[in-house]
């Protein structure tokens, strides 16, 4: 069995997991801000999603995109793709806790935020996701 194609194929299913949760979260908190009265609904979403979807994704992605490197080996850090490939999924990882951050704050009923605030942090993972694919199919050099 070909270790790279399954490697591969591993990081892609987490990475594709990882980021449905990074594109939900914040239309929940959206709703989750309009909504008070439903609060409790809204916080058990946003605990689950973050706790046993979200973050578990990342961490296979983060696990098997090492093993993705290590198999292509590690010269593979001089060429400015992967370097930058590396940067933005740094971003989208501080990005996560930044969510994780929205999670226990709604948790405690300490959200300081608006509906609008939620709408236009969503769009982060979208630039950033565009950015990486883009960045991993034309390999700048």
């Amino acid at each position: 069995m070909n270790l790279y194609l399954l490697f591969k194929s591993i990081h892609l299913i987490a990475v594709i997991s990882w980021m449905a949760g990074l594109l939900y979260l914040p239309r929940i908190f959206v709703y989750h801000a309009e909504n008070i009265n439903s609060s409790n609904i809204f916080k058990t979403m946003e605990r689950k999603l973050f706790y046993y979807i979200m973050t578990p994704a990342m961490i296979l992605s983060w696990i098997f995109g090492l093993m993705l490197i290590f198999t292509l080996g590690f010269s593979v850090f001089n060429e400015l793709w992967i370097q930058l490939k590396l940067t933005f999924v740094i971003l989208l990882t501080i990005y996560h806790f930044y969510l994780g951050k929205f999670v226990s704050n709604f948790a405690i009923n300490q959200n300081n935020n608006s509906s609008k605030f939620y709408r236009i942090i969503n769009e982060i993972p979208t630039i950033l996701l565009i950015i990486i694919v883009f960045i991993v199919v034309f390999k700048p050099l």
